[in-house]
């Protein structure tokens, strides 16, 4: 399984926890990302997702110009309904993760 296979499954997780930090627009969270780790993930990969999560009405979006004139930057929040599916998510990665461990740890000694 390749690491894009399994960035797929929490993508949606990590975008969450970078949105909740603060109001932030799509370029931002692929550098946050990569900061973490998530090297691999490009403007491309995070925008169609950011649309399904605004359609579950996960986030919200505000327009805002740049200080420097140009085009306007899309800025994405947390709506109520994507704070709950963070500390869902929270919750389900939490006890995955422990899984994995346990039984990687298992098998290394």
């Amino acid at each position: 399984m390749s690491s894009s296979q399994l960035l797929k499954g929490i993508l949606e997780g990590c975008l969450l926890a970078i949105i909740a930090e603060r109001e932030t627009y799509g370029y931002e969270m692929v550098e946050k990302l990569a900061a973490y780790g998530f090297t691999m993930v490009s403007e491309g990969s995070i925008y169609p997702l950011l649309l399904r999560m605004k359609k579950e009405g996960l986030v919200t979006t505000t327009s805002k110009a740049l200080p420097s004139g140009g085009p306007k930057r899309k800025y994405y929040q947390l709506t109520p309904a994507g704070e709950k599916e963070l500390k869902d998510f929270e919750v389900r990665w939490s006890a995955i993760s422990s899984s994995v461990d346990n039984i990687l740890r298992r098998n290394q000694s």
